[in-house]
């Protein structure tokens, strides 16, 4: 099971929510809508997809580093700890 199995249900939501944001700029653009305007969405949706982003990091270290720790295999706490390095530094860089 994936860290973010328990918020599964509300992440789909909010991932339907940002899909009709996307429509919605792309429907800005096609009516030829001011360029700050279409800016201003675009960067709501981005601030929406960081959001969904922290949400499954937090699950991620709250339950698979969590659990992979508290498993005493080293090999497996230094894969996740590695993979969770990883994932922050890619997070880090989009912002």
């Amino acid at each position: 099971m994936h860290g973010y199995a328990k918020d599964k249900e509300a992440l789909t939501k909010r991932l339907h929510r940002i899909e009709g944001q996307v429509r919605g700029v792309e429907n800005m653009i096609e009516e030829d809508r001011y360029c700050i305007d279409v800016l201003t969405q675009i960067a709501a949706v981005k601030t929406a997809l960081e959001g969904v982003a922290a949400k499954v990091l937090e699950d991620h270290v709250t339950h698979c580093v969590a659990e992979a720790l508290a498993s005493g295999d080293a090999a497996v706490a230094g894969e996740k700890s590695e993979e969770l390095l990883a994932a922050v530094q890619r997070f880090s860089r989009t912002r």
